[in-house]
């Protein structure tokens, strides 16, 4: 028995001691990790400021099945948030602090640990991309006790950041390399009535903005008594890659057409029907200038002419919105061209005695009326056989 109560006095000396260290420990810390991640940065960027892929790339997240995420409307962007709730415990982030491509300041709250979280971009050769995360803050005085347990803050938060690293790169690498472009040909798209907000905006943030002004345009539709009547879409009234800027309509279908009041900043609109070359990329968007540059070698290639009139149009069938898998997502690209002219099948004029002419076709007076027919002489033998033109097939209208 004595022994056991020297273990038993032990022990509790030993956690006491224990105790008093953790509790004179600096609970402040600073924590940093770098990789070269094997994508665009343009796409990593967008990675990362989605809190919804954390679940797929966050260490804690993956190691903990029973770890349940909660994600408000806004997961992007400044003002931008998520919570879980698991095993190890509770916490939520925001992002604070946006710049395009280049960085991310967060905020995040652990069971009593708090830190300031920061995301660097840099270009590397090659197309890849260097990340850095560092996070700074104070520790809870369990997760002190944790830390002091096993190895440091820096070991064990720097182990957590090294393995969320390695999970971004192989994600993207799977996510960037799996896309189809298939150019679908020559369509036509009937006619549909919208309302759009137009602008001139640099090329790489277009489907940014389009992450923005659509949620608006919805909004709006609702407030004012609209039914979406497909996909969202996007108008390029120009697209210069010289200047890198282009001027487009980001547009919502709508029931029927509809007139604002002047100055507002959304605006009715239908747009009519017209012939394109169609082209389906299936895949991130950092792919769309191979769709592009495929459709333009069809377009070529069939000897089609195109209407330099507009540029072209992006249909948003799966967007962001929609999925966080940059695989996943589906864009419609429609460049507009002439139709075809559709050659005239001369009509036979029959004379008695004599073998069929054909009489060239003169355009008719519509509003001249209709003279009688001459009278024809029935033929004496069958009429030579005429074959009708085929004309475009027209696809069924996906807005």
């Amino acid at each position: 028995m004595k022994i056991l109560k020297y273990l038993f006095l032990l022990l509790l000396l030993s956690l006491v001691a224990l105790t008093v260290f953790v509790a004179t420990q600096k609970g402040i810390f600073s924590v940093e990790r770098s990789k070269v991640i094997n994508s665009p940065k343009a796409t990593v960027y967008n990675y990362v400021n989605d809190f919804r892929n954390y679940e797929d790339f966050e260490s804690w997240s993956v190691a903990d099945p029973s770890m349940k995420m909660t994600f408000p409307n806004k997961t992007a962007g400044n003002g931008a948030s998520y919570y879980w709730a698991g095993a190890e415990g509770n916490g939520n982030a925001i992002t604070l602090k946006t710049k395009e491509g280049e960085s991310i300041q967060q905020k995040m709250k652990y069971d009593g640990t708090e830190a300031d979280v920061n995301w660097t971009f840099k270009d590397t050769l090659g197309g890849k991309t260097k990340v850095t995360w560092k996070a700074t803050g104070t520790m809870s005085f369990l997760f002190k006790v944790y830390t002091a347990l096993n190895g440091g803050s820096d070991k064990v938060i720097g182990t957590i950041y090294e393995k969320s690293l390695a999970n971004i790169d192989k994600n993207l690498d799977y996510e960037t390399k799996t896309y189809a472009v298939k150019v679908n040909g020559v369509v036509r798209k009937t006619e549909t009535a919208y309302i759009r907000q137009t602008f001139t905006s640099e090329i790489p943030k277009i489907n940014k903005n389009a992450r923005i002004v659509i949620p608006k345009l919805i909004e709006f539709s609702e407030n004012n008594g609209l039914s979406t009547n497909g996909k969202p879409f996007i108008i390029y009234h120009t697209y210069d890659t010289t200047t890198g800027l282009a001027k487009i309509s980001i547009c919502l279908p709508t029931n029927k057409e509809i007139l604002t009041t002047a100055g507002s900043d959304i605006s009715g609109g239908k747009l009519d029907g017209f012939e394109a070359v169609k082209t389906t990329l299936t895949g991130d968007y950092t792919h769309l200038n191979e769709a592009m540059a495929k459709t333009t070698a069809f377009i070529n290639k069939e000897k089609i002419t195109p209407d330099l009139s507009w540029s072209h149009l992006e249909i948003l069938t799966i967007s962001k919105l929609d999925v966080k898998s940059p695989s996943k997502l589906m864009t419609e690209i429609y460049f507009p061209v002439k139709p075809k002219a559709v050659p005239v099948v001369k009509a036979p004029v029959y004379r008695a005695n004599t073998e069929p002419t054909y009489a060239e076709p003169t355009e008719a007076d519509p509003a001249e009326t209709p003279k009688a027919a001459p009278k024809v002489v029935p033929k004496p033998k069958a009429a030579p056989k005429t074959t009708t033109p085929k004309t475009t097939e027209e696809e069924q209208s996906e807005f």
